[in-house]
């Protein structure tokens, strides 16, 4: 009862906030936080047409749920060809990634935002009769309209990290009402499986991390090339999805480090693009040379560190470069994730902050796959000390590679998991063929 009181009010203001909404919405597209282009779709309006089917709904809200579920409907598009596959993301970022590397036929929108009238014109109009959703926010109207227009849905790559877990758990009829939307609730962790269980789902079940299934970054074979012959044995390494704080303790590394490591290259790749031309400043105010890549300026022998603030190039980097630190973890952040270097063979490093990945973390760690570090001191020395021992770095990325290769298996059992579940919306398709474009 009090949880179905506590989502009428949020619903009632809802609609109340629609004006706010909208004029935040304007202000973030100004910003570029937005697409200016597409902002309608963040209120349910669509920008495509409906092609006519039975459409799976896979929501992956950021850039790294988006690209795990890429393996995902790669395998529902080979095994169930008759469904349409409908992708959402949340960010811009993620959004130009999804338009480089969604198969064709395979259709994206922006998420709409929160609200009962966004929310019920994206479903009225999409129609979807089945819904993936690989995100670790509940999203109170997404959820109970959709379980009221009677869509399946299935939380993917299910996680529960302690901080949400504790605040759930002072609402937890409240959790419960909003997890008993989900069908089935796939964990990916045990430990995640437990917090969803006390929190009130019904059918939870854990089969590992879709993240381990992703396939390698690509690269521009051509560019890699260059670079490669551009930098021909020059030192390197990487900083990978840094966050702010970060790029000023990597800096100061990379000047400890340069007195013995002459000619050291040190590539920092922001996890948010936008911030490539602060970090630029910053770092340049601090004596550096530095040069952008976003900016078009060019890598020269005369280069400390260079700024890759672009979208879709990180297998780019993690080819060129064979020691790697994973950003995020410096600062209190949570950490990104360690597979996707991993996969290309990199030598990878951490710092204590990896709340988010930790299962992997410590997974890897435990088979000496990953390095971590303590602090500054702790980091530069671990730097140096792969830099100059070969047979440490290569141990190290040997590791890391076949770590992520002995997880890889974990799609089919997703899949097989999923398989009752896209059956079940074949035969609605075979039932309701009559689909149509809203």
């Amino acid at each position: 009862m009090v949880a179905a009181i506590a989502l009428s009010l949020y619903r009632l203001l809802g609609y109340a906030a629609g004006p706010i909404v909208r004029a935040h919405l304007r202000r973030r597209a100004a910003n570029g936080r937005e697409d200016p282009n597409r902002v309608g779709e963040r209120q349910g309006v669509p920008g495509a047409q409906r092609p006519a089917g039975t459409y799976v709904w896979i929501h992956g809200a950021s850039v790294g749920e988006s690209l795990s579920a890429l393996p995902l409907i790669e395998r529902i598009r080979r095994d169930w060809p008759t469904l349409r596959v409908l992708v959402t993301t949340g960010t811009v970022t993620s959004a130009r990634l999804m338009k480089d590397r969604l198969p064709d036929g395979v259709l994206h929108q922006y998420i709409p935002v929160d609200l009962p009238g966004a929310v019920g014109r994206f479903f009225d109009y999409w129609k979807p009769t089945l819904g993936l959703v690989i995100e670790s926010e509940l999203w109170p109207n997404l959820l109970s309209l959709a379980k009221a227009r009677g869509i399946n849905l299935v939380l993917v790559n299910g996680r529960m990290s302690a901080t949400s877990f504790a605040g759930w758990r002072r609402f937890r009829p409240l959790a419960a009402q909003l997890l008993s939307s989900f069908d089935l609730v796939l964990a990916q962790s045990e430990e995640d499986q437990v917090r969803f269980q006390d929190l009130g789902a019904q059918d939870v079940c854990c089969h590992g991390n879709l993240k381990f299934a992703a396939a390698p970054l690509s690269a521009d074979a051509g560019q890699l090339r260059d670079l490669q012959a551009l930098l021909g044995e020059r030192p390197r390494w990487l900083a990978t999805s840094t966050h702010p704080g970060e790029e000023e303790i990597i800096a100061r590394v990379h000047a400890e480090l340069t007195p013995k490591h002459h000619g050291l290259l040190t590539i920092v790749a922001p996890r948010h693009p936008n911030r490539g031309r602060d970090i630029v400043v910053r770092l340049r105010a601090a004596g550096h040379n530095v040069a952008r890549r976003g900016a078009g300026e060019t890598l020269t022998d005369a280069t400390d560190i260079y700024v890759a603030d672009t979208i879709g190039e990180l297998g780019l980097w993690y080819q060129l470069c064979e020691i790697v630190l994973i950003g995020g973890s410096l600062v209190p952040k949570g950490g990104q994730n360690a597979l996707e270097p991993a996969r290309l063979g990199c030598a990878i490093i951490c710092g204590a902050h990896m709340s988010n990945f930790r299962r992997i973390a410590d997974s890897m760690a435990k088979a000496r796959a990953l390095r971590r570090v303590t602090d500054e001191a702790d980091l530069a020395a671990t730097v140096a000390e792969l830099l100059d021992n070969t047979a440490t770095r290569e141990a190290l990325a040997t590791a890391a590679a076949a770590f992520a290769a002995a997880e890889a298996g974990v799609l089919d059992d997703i899949v097989a998991a999923l398989a009752p579940h896209l059956d079940r919306a074949v035969q609605s398709g075979a039932v309701q063929s009559g689909n149509v474009s809203g």
